[in-house]
């Protein structure tokens, strides 16, 4: 009799066997996610760091993590995950739909690219061809002609091959309606396609406010001057300068955002000085019924006297 074929995700398994032989009920399992019970056989277990989960959050934060733009790794989604787990090709696979997986996989070539040095994208906007780069010795920038639109290019600002000049501001390239090859995007801050001051990848602007979040770094910044917003929670950047009342949102909803986050802060700071002195008041009992526990241990595994 030929064995059966492998699954497509490890599930948790049992004996199914009680001590007297009789066939016993399968354990409920809570998953970490849902804080539901679940059957052993509603349950996935990744390969790599053992940890488990319900099969439908999994899924579900699997297919969350590709639309929002996460290429490969998908991390486990257990915060303190001891070994920091990811989610392997195959385990992915049994999770998402086709379409996903075409995404995910897109994804994922995408950022190989974006970390290989020996390859590089062709920044003409309607060309998108992967090039290869011919790495100097000296780590200077070095040209290279795309295969398909052929033009040329630099590697490390994209702009056009400059020999001699040093690198200027990098620009995307825009399709010329009697070319095909490429000319830089002018240095206007209302330019719909910009690149990520971080990672450099090209975003384009359709709508919505000038706080940009980079999907592939996670990096925040202002879209009109490319300023860091990261540890800008009240939006501040925005009150002077040149990107004064820029944001695109109206007064009222930047007052109502700041007054969330100073409510947010005022209740966790209200919630660590209720609990402290609760915590202190408690100290004693909790080190009380410690030390119960571990002189009952002790008596249990003391040997037992001749």
């Amino acid at each position: 009799m030929e064995a059966s074929s492998k699954t497509c995700h490890h599930k948790l398994t049992t004996t199914g066997l009680s001590v007297g032989g009789e066939l016993a009920l399968d354990p409920l399992v809570t998953c970490k996610l849902c804080l539901c019970e679940y059957s052993l056989d509603g349950m996935t277990t990744l390969e790599q760091c053992n940890c488990f989960f319900c099969t439908m959050c999994l899924t579900q934060y699997v297919e969350l993590m590709i639309r929002e733009g996460c290429g490969s790794p998908i991390t486990c989604p257990e915060l303190a995950c001891p070994k920091n787990g990811v989610l392997h090709d195959a385990e992915i696979a049994c999770l998402v739909p086709a379409d996903l997986l075409q995404l995910y996989q897109q994804l994922k070539f995408e950022r190989e690219v974006h970390l290989d040095p020996s390859r590089t994208w062709c920044p003409g906007v309607q060309c998108q061809a992967v090039c290869q780069v011919d790495v100097a010795d000296s780590h200077q920038p070095v040209p290279v002609k795309c295969p398909s639109c052929h033009i040329q290019f630099c590697c490390a600002c994209k702009a056009s091959w400059h020999p001699g000049q040093a690198c200027q501001e990098s620009q995307p390239f825009m399709p010329s309606k009697a070319e095909d090859a490429g000319v830089p995007v002018s240095n206007d801050t209302e330019a719909p396609i910009k690149q990520c001051p971080v990672c450099h990848i090209f975003i384009e602007r359709n709508e919505g406010c000038a706080q940009m979040m980079c999907k592939n770094c996670k990096h925040t910044f202002c879209w009109y001057c490319l300023h860091n917003l990261d540890n800008d929670i009240f939006l501040r950047h925005y009150d002077k300068g040149p990107c004064r009342n820029k944001l695109g949102h109206s007064r009222a909803s930047v007052i109502w955002n700041r007054t969330q986050v100073v409510g947010i802060l005022f209740g966790l700071g209200l919630i660590v000085l209720v609990t402290s002195p609760l915590l202190l008041l408690a100290s004693p009992c909790i080190i009380c019924c410690a030390c119960k526990s571990c002189r009952s241990k002790r008596k249990h595994h003391r040997p037992p006297s001749t």
